[in-house]
């Protein structure tokens, strides 16, 4: 990624975050996302679809975008993985808290609540 399109994107709130179907088309969502050592972590629901999706394909395509999932820039290829390991999802989980601040901690507390916190998975996502 050139440096101005690394920029655009950390500069945002929310990326858009498309994985592949096995009919080669991709589903986009717009996700809360947080830089680290040149990879993207996030997180979403351990059911949802786009988890289900990266276990059979890694190829994934990122873009900025507004909250509502408007894209606002590139579509760029990247790799995405889902984590296993506690210190992997720990350096994903401290990365999201330290970008979202309040915001996230305070999602935090109802996901441990709801015992949605659990039931997490955590994502990173690298360049192509």
């Amino acid at each position: 990624m050139k440096s101005d399109e690394v920029e655009f994107l950390e500069g945002g709130n929310y990326i858009s975050f498309a994985t592949r179907k096995r009919s080669g088309e991709f589903v986009a969502t717009p996700v809360w996302f947080a830089p680290f050592e040149g990879s993207y972590y996030l997180f979403s629901a351990g059911e949802a679809g786009k988890v289900k999706r990266l276990r059979n394909f890694s190829q994934s395509r990122i873009a900025a975008c507004t909250m509502r999932g408007a894209v606002t820039g590139d579509w760029m290829d990247s790799e995405a993985e889902l984590l296993e390991s506690n210190a992997d999802k720990d350096i994903a989980l401290q990365s999201l808290r330290k970008k979202y601040g309040l915001q996230m901690k305070i999602g935090d507390v109802f996901a441990n609540i709801s015992g949605k916190m659990a039931k997490r998975a955590y994502i990173k996502v690298s360049r192509a």
